[in-house]
């Protein structure tokens, strides 16, 4: 079953194309990151994905076929915004209350539970608590609906190091236990390791990368060597992009794991992590990674 399945996507604002011809299906049971500059359209479709907007063009459909927005999707899938949306006057109790008549698949005993372990007065007033707690009590509203599709717009940008970290161990915990799936759009790329395991790379609204964070790690290579032997690598191999200081020139290559090809021509290649790839592929937006056999390009040229 794929989670979120779109064809030909595109949502227009006026002039504007946030996405436009957006193709993915991403499968169930992965924690999957969706990343791209502001602007590149992570926003416009996790809202799409929740039913908050509506195709301009093409497809879209969760788990497995429903309509996002439908009743069906409704009780199966649970969004938290950036911005924590809770009712601030309301305490503790009362939202927690209040989520319980909205939802059919409510779980309150878990829900109390989990308010108690943050420690978190239940006649306490939303508006006077911190942002980080806000964002777990935020957390707790959507995991205690039970859903099987958990979506998260930018969740870590207003928290701390040690909120950010008790906020993604609680969403990982979620996962172990109930198995889940989880997308995730963030700016902060150091945390994709830790708790991703699928990668979705937006840029100008269309979709640049796609995968298991395992495979693209691994079909990639960062290749080191000099300026003037560049010219001496292989003609089939794909460089997605070059940065170069002095004499020394950095090519990010797609050259899976065998690296005599570049040691020939006197270049090492190192290990590539999930930040330095998503940087160079955002430094060439027409370079892609995608699933299937035609989904990879990559200039044998050596981008300036």
């Amino acid at each position: 079953m794929n989670i979120i399945e779109a064809s030909g996507l595109g949502r227009r604002y006026r002039r504007v194309w946030a996405l436009r011809d957006c193709t993915l299906a991403i499968p169930a049971g992965h924690v999957v990151a969706l990343v791209g500059p502001s602007g590149s359209g992570k926003t416009t479709l996790l809202e799409l994905a929740v039913g908050l907007r509506v195709p301009s063009a093409g497809r879209l459909s969760v788990l497995g076929g429903v309509a996002p927005g439908s009743i069906p999707a409704l009780s199966r899938v649970a969004f938290v915004a950036q911005d924590a949306p809770l009712y601030r006057q309301l305490s503790v109790a009362d939202t927690l209350r209040l989520a319980g008549h909205l939802n059919d698949r409510w779980d309150h005993q878990w829900a109390r539970q989990r308010v108690a372990e943050l420690a978190v007065p239940f006649s306490a007033k939303l508006g006077a608590l911190s942002s980080g707690t806000q964002a777990q009590l935020a957390l707790t509203v959507a995991l205690g609906r039970r859903p099987e599709l958990l979506i998260l717009d930018e969740p870590l940008a207003r928290l701390d190091p040690l909120a950010r970290h008790e906020f993604l161990a609680a969403v990982l915990e979620a996962v172990a236990t109930d198995g889940l799936s989880v997308v995730f759009s963030s700016h902060l790329l150091a945390e994709l390791d830790r708790v991703a395991d699928y990668l979705v790379v937006l840029s100008e609204g269309h979709v640049q990368v796609a995968g298991e964070i395992d495979s693209l790690v691994a079909g990639h290579r960062m290749l080191v060597g000099r300026t003037d032997h560049v010219d001496l690598l292989p003609a089939g191999l794909s460089i997605v992009s070059a940065q170069r200081a002095d004499q020394q020139t950095r090519l990010l290559a797609r050259c899976g794991d065998d690296p005599r090809p570049a040691a020939a021509a006197g270049f090492r290649a190192e290990p590539v992590g999930v930040e330095e790839l998503v940087l160079a592929y955002l430094r060439q937006p027409d370079a892609t990674a995608l699933p299937g056999p035609s989904g990879t390009t990559g200039s044998r040229e050596v981008p300036a």
